[in-house]
């Protein structure tokens, strides 16, 4: 069984629920989302599954992320634009994931291994772009990999917790990234 395609509003607002409430029974999640605990078991059957279906569909949205932001073929500026943007647009599932990771997450040794194919691309891209001349050659680009993930989720966190707003993050996350990711000129 998979998540109701239909619904990404149910999809994200349940993701959003988990993460602010990680014990809620499947009965307490189906009221914090305005649905019935009925309809979230027929869809999922067991909190258990829903968090499996949960984190499946987060990776397939990370993927898809990846796909449609044209990473070799725009310029590095604008992949990058529009990869902070695709990330922000469901920021929800970020968190989710983020969330529901270990603490070795993304470690390809252990369980990790299911998110490889996402840091890759994004490893592909950024050193794609050092070797352009847009970003800096002396930080590795699984340095830029890791940093922009922690960027990117980690201000989606802080728009959660209230400690940002997220009408500027995708504007923010350019800023601080690029600044620190260009060349340095001497």
């Amino acid at each position: 069984m998979s998540l109701p395609p239909h619904d990404e509003r149910l999809i994200k607002a349940l993701a959003a629920v988990i993460v602010d409430r990680p014990r809620a029974t499947l009965k307490e999640l189906a009221e914090a989302v305005g649905t019935s605990r009925t309809t979230l078991h027929r869809f999922y059957g067991t909190r258990d599954n829903l968090l499996k279906m949960l984190e499946a569909h987060g990776r397939n949205i990370l993927n898809q992320i990846i796909e449609t932001t044209c990473l070799s073929g725009a310029t590095p500026q604008e992949a990058l634009h529009n990869l902070i943007k695709e990330h922000l647009a469901h920021r929800e599932l970020l968190i989710f994931i983020v969330f529901q990771s270990r603490p070795d997450f993304p470690n390809p040794k252990d369980d990790g291994a299911r998110w490889q194919s996402y840091l890759d691309a994004l490893d592909s891209f950024f050193l794609r772009g050092q070797c352009m001349g847009a970003f800096r050659i002396d930080i590795t680009a699984a340095v830029f990999t890791e940093l922009f993930i922690a960027l990117v989720y980690g201000l989606a966190d802080a728009e959660r917790r209230g400690r940002a707003a997220s009408s500027n993050s995708a504007k923010i996350l350019g800023q601080m990234f690029l600044h620190g990711a260009t060349p340095m000129r001497s």
